[in-house]
């Protein structure tokens, strides 16, 4: 199978498991954004163009799913998954935990830009209870899914012999 198509199929399951069973999860008023966590994961192993193509379709099922604004969860997984796949060419051999820097990178930002772009069509949100009650405790659940979703893609979308980090000894 093509990358693109088991990441299509992933992403398509992981948002009708959002709309049906995460969204259920409650920690004050937050809740865990695993289709975000997989778009990040998809952008981190594969790259930018990999990485934007994944949130634009995750974010459009999960839209349609949920029959939120159509093209609004699109819109912040696409830049979500271009900017993981930046980090991800970036910080290839200097970080030893990517997927945690890159899913709280990649929370706040989708939950900052949902703000805004909810402030603009004229829905808001006080700013104590934006960051206190919903965007600390969705990021505490999505860190604590970030290393079990990340390892699923890596088990699922592998990193070529090419492009595997080298050990270098030190002197």
């Amino acid at each position: 199978m093509t990358d693109a198509l088991k990441a299509g199929i992933l992403l398509l399951f992981a948002a009708l498991v959002q709309v049906s069973i995460t969204s259920s999860i409650q920690v004050a008023s937050g809740h865990p954004d695993v289709l975000l966590i997989l778009v990040i994961a998809l952008g981190l192993l594969r790259g930018p163009a990999f990485g934007a193509a994944a949130g634009f379709w995750g974010g459009l099922v999960l839209d349609i799913a949920s029959f939120q604004t159509l093209g609004l969860t699109s819109l912040l997984l696409t830049l979500a998954g271009y900017f993981a796949g930046r980090l991800g060419e970036v910080t290839k051999k200097s970080s030893a935990h990517p997927s945690l820097v890159a899913v709280t990178i990649g929370t706040i930002g989708v939950a900052l830009g949902s703000a805004v772009v909810h402030f603009m069509l004229g829905s808001t949100v006080p700013a104590g209870q934006f960051f206190v009650g919903m965007l600390l405790p969705t990021l505490a659940l999505n860190l604590l899914l970030a290393y079990p979703l990340y390892g699923l893609c890596r088990r699922l979308f592998p990193v070529s012999p090419s492009e595997r980090r080298e050990a270098v000894p030190v002197v």
